[in-house]
């Protein structure tokens, strides 16, 4: 496999800023539109009134979800990476969009025009990721130098992106793609060595979903949620506050379970500023776990 791009030591850290706020947008994107439907939860439970509609949401969303991840995850080496994330921007965008027109159709109160507004933006930034990640982020130096890199270790995922950027790749089936071929760990290999990274990762969202939003509909304990999960992902950025133990982070994500007694009494018997104050624990312990693990989890393997 040849590719056409130098791709020297200066290129790789190019562009660098762009492509973090880039991806800022990106990330933003993947949940905006879940977020603004757990925002506008008063409005469900008018309509609802004899249903709790953020535990119903939780429970039709996570089947979806882990179903589609599955899927995913097991043909991650033969999807095109360029049609795969503009077709789930895409979706996103249709579906910000179809929830907005039917709710301004019925649409009944004054008051309830703030909630529109939550889904007009979350539709606004959907277009805006398509439009980023379609026309801004392949070209982006520090991008096209790894998915270079990438495709030059027999990567046939990033080839889209590539040609998007300018950028042709020629594959050649011969001795040293086939070489390159055999070092590669299958998905069960790779599973087996990082299970309790995965482990660690299924429980740190087994944990939030089943406090936020099945337990947390308030839209003040939704933002004091989201603002703090923000904050946090931060904080393993300041690299003596980030945890790389295995055994710690396992003791970490273990720990939060207490989480939910801890809920159920504050709900019995504590007041608002105590439910305030463990919402906000959920977040930090949600964003700052997750950047852990998925941060040290591909240490140790090829461009990691």
């Amino acid at each position: 496999m040849t590719i056409a791009v130098e791709t020297e030591a200066p290129t790789r850290l190019e562009g660098m800023h762009k492509a973090m706020v880039v991806c800022f947008f990106l990330g933003f994107g993947s949940l905006v539109s879940w977020n603004s439907m757990l925002t506008i939860g008063d409005y469900y439970y008018q309509l609802f009134p004899k249903y709790h509609p953020s535990r119903v949401l939780t429970i039709v969303y996570q089947p979806f979800t882990l179903g589609t991840m599955a899927i995913l995850a097991y043909n991650e080496s033969k999807i095109n990476t360029r049609k795969r994330n503009i077709f789930g921007y895409t979706l996103f965008f249709a579906s910000s969009l179809l929830v907005l027109v039917s709710f301004l159709g019925g649409l009944a109160a004054s008051g309830a025009l703030a909630f529109a507004l939550f889904l007009a933006i979350s539709t606004f930034f959907e277009f805006l990721c398509i439009l980023l990640y379609a026309i801004v982020f392949a070209k982006l130096p520090i991008v096209k130098y790894y998915r270079s890199k990438a495709a030059s270790e027999g990567s046939k995922t990033v080839s889209s992106d590539l040609a998007a950027a300018g950028i042709q790749t020629n594959s050649n089936q011969g001795d040293e793609d086939d070489v390159k071929q055999l070092e590669r760990l299958s998905n069960k290999q790779l599973f087996f060595q990082n299970i309790d990274y995965a482990i660690g990762l299924f429980l740190i969202y087994v944990l939030t979903l089943s406090i936020f939003p099945g337990f947390l509909y308030s839209p003040v304990l939704i933002a004091m949620y989201n603002v703090s999960d923000l904050i946090s992902r931060y904080i393993p950025l300041i690299k003596s506050l980030k945890l790389e133990s295995r055994k710690g982070l396992m003791i970490a994500i273990l720990s939060r379970f207490l989480l939910i007694p801890a809920f159920y009494f504050c709900a019995k018997y504590g007041d608002k500023g105590w439910m305030i104050l463990l919402t906000s624990l959920l977040g930090v312990s949600n964003g700052y776990l997750n950047v852990c693990v998925l941060t040290v989890a591909p240490k140790g393997y090829k461009d990691a």
